[in-house]
């Protein structure tokens, strides 16, 4: 199997498992945790945004010693951590333990997750990284698909303690074996002199990378908020809470949809206009919701989906494209921290919305973001190293 081939599905593979047992578990779990640790609902999921914030704080180091060592290391210390966090919250009587396992799954989750996984394909394949990512975020992109139901026979059938031990054994068992195996090691770091640096220079690169990272992080932003909140929010658009949740289902299917497509025209729309169309996606697909209708909601769901779906991909080519492969590793590190930030914050700030505006207006608030966003890349251009445009 060639290598690009051989780390799409293995790097996919792995990252399924670790977004599902990590990321994904909240939803799932949450209510019947609360009952048994005596906490609060909030105070149990405010440990998932402080994991985001310990993810945020390591991201840069992880970046780093990718570029230097590269990341086969990093993704297997990962998949221990994850595990030894798994088993701290298992083991948790209340809430304290409960958020230690979650500063160690945060540690796991900056070492591990898309960044991670991206910048190790990244120092090992330069500027051919781009299909590789693709197929990575195609397999992932299942995970919740295959997680949430998977996670609810688990913990109805077990307990969600035993769900917790089951999936870290998954994790050394399947993952760890997987990237020892598959991963090869990345040769010595390529010296890159300042003047030799491809991608913008001076002002230009600190132009490119506030609106890179401007655009990064107001939708993730949006993308958590409305992770937390889109079943009231399409309930308040009047759909009843079953035809909710079934709406809300679309945006997994959505996002693969958006991966499946900014395959399909690679070779003929560079990686600036594939971003480009996705950040179209949101604003548009609340131009369809502000139609009505429960049809009207079903587009949107797909709209919105795919676009996450096309931007997941996007968050590993575009540094790729406009930066170059010099320092792309340690570039994503810095990259991840302001819209790891914004993921832990994305449900206090968007509270007061919710509760303050109708459904349709918060969603119309959600599309003007994304038209920021959307002018923020206007100014991005490729480097001579990126992918083509």
């Amino acid at each position: 199997m060639r290598i690009t081939r051989r780390l799409s599905v293995v790097l996919g593979l792995t990252q399924l498992i670790a977004w599902g047992s990590t990321f994904y578990l909240p939803a799932v779990i949450l209510g019947v945790v609360t009952r048994d640790l005596g906490g609060s609902r909030t105070a149990t999921v405010g440990a998932l945004s402080w994991a985001l914030i310990v993810a945020g704080v390591c991201a840069p180091r992880m970046g780093r010693w990718i570029e230097r060592h590269g990341g086969r290391g990093v993704l297997a210390t990962s998949t221990v951590i994850l595990a030894v966090g798994l088993v701290l919250l298992a083991s948790a009587p209340g809430l304290v333990l409960w958020y230690v396992g979650w500063t160690v799954l945060g540690v796991g989750m900056a070492l591990g997750l898309y960044d991670a996984a991206f910048a190790t394909v990244g120092r090992l394949l330069g500027t051919a990284a781009g299909p590789v990512i693709t197929g990575i975020t195609l397999v992932a992109g299942f995970s919740s698909t295959v997680f949430w139901p998977a996670s609810t026979a688990l913990v109805h059938l077990f307990g969600w303690r035993t769900t917790l031990l089951i999936y870290a054994g998954v994790l050394l068992a399947v993952n760890l074996p997987l990237i020892l195996l598959a991963v090869p090691k990345a040769g010595p770091a390529p010296a890159v002199a300042p003047r030799t640096r491809t991608g913008p220079a001076g002002h230009g690169r600190t132009m490119a990378l506030t609106c890179l990272s401007g655009f990064f992080t107001l939708r993730w932003l949006i993308t958590s908020a409305i992770a937390v909140y889109v079943l009231h929010l399409f309930q308040a658009l009047g759909l009843s809470a079953g035809h909710a949740v079934l709406a809300a289902a679309l945006i997994g299917p959505g996002q693969v949809l958006g991966r499946i497509v900014d395959w399909t025209v690679d070779r003929w729309w560079g990686v600036l206009a594939r971003a480009r169309l996705a950040a179209t996606l949101l604003p548009l697909g609340v131009a369809v919701l502000a139609l009505g209708g429960p049809a009207a909601v079903v587009a949107f769901a797909l709209l919105y989906g795919m676009s996450n779906g096309i931007l997941s991909i996007n968050r590993g080519t575009l540094p790729l494209a406009i930066f170059g492969p010099g320092g792309y590793a340690a570039l994503l590190g810095w990259l991840a921290v302001p819209p790891l930030l914004a993921q832990a914050a994305a449900p206090s700030v968007a509270a007061p919305v919710v509760a303050a505006l109708p459904a349709l207006e918060v969603f119309v608030v959600a599309g003007a973001l994304g038209v920021v966003g959307l002018v923020l890349l206007v100014p991005l251009r490729v480097s001579g190293a990126g992918a083509g445009e």
